[in-house]
């Protein structure tokens, strides 16, 4: 299996919540811009996908867990790795890490199930053969 995709994510005023912690449901936030990023460094721009296809990726199902809150300033390194891939849909698990004062911490770990709808009809389709390759 190839290692997990990372990407950087800073915490800003508008990520935390009256506790001065991250709300919980920015890590799917976070995870979404990790996963795009991911489909970018393979050469998937979603817009084009959209043109030249007429398919989108849509998030299907997400479960998360939470270990460690984030705080303002921190800065998370999220992650994406494929774990299964059909002909509709893949799941990744992702994480969001804190690397601070020579520690690396576990902040949360999500599976993210995602299928391939036509953008119109938002019926459920195969994911293009090219895609696929791309994903190998």
């Amino acid at each position: 299996m190839k290692s997990a995709f990372k990407f950087p994510i800073r915490i800003y005023w508008e990520d935390t919540d009256a506790g001065g912690i991250v709300f919980y449901a920015n890590y799917l936030k976070f995870f979404e811009r990790a996963r795009t990023e991911w489909l970018r460094s393979l050469g998937i721009e979603q817009q084009s996908l959209k043109a030249q296809s007429s398919g989108i990726f849509v998030v299907s199902e997400t479960q998360i867990k939470y270990f460690l809150p984030a705080r303002l300033d921190d800065l998370l390194e999220v992650t994406a790795q494929t774990t299964e891939k059909g002909r509709a849909s893949l799941v990744l698990t992702q994480q969001a890490w804190l690397n601070a004062k020579g520690e690396r911490n576990l902040l949360a770990e999500g599976t993210i199930r995602i299928g391939w709808v036509d953008s119109q009809t938002m019926k459920p389709g195969r994911i293009p053969a090219q895609i696929l390759e791309v994903l190998q």
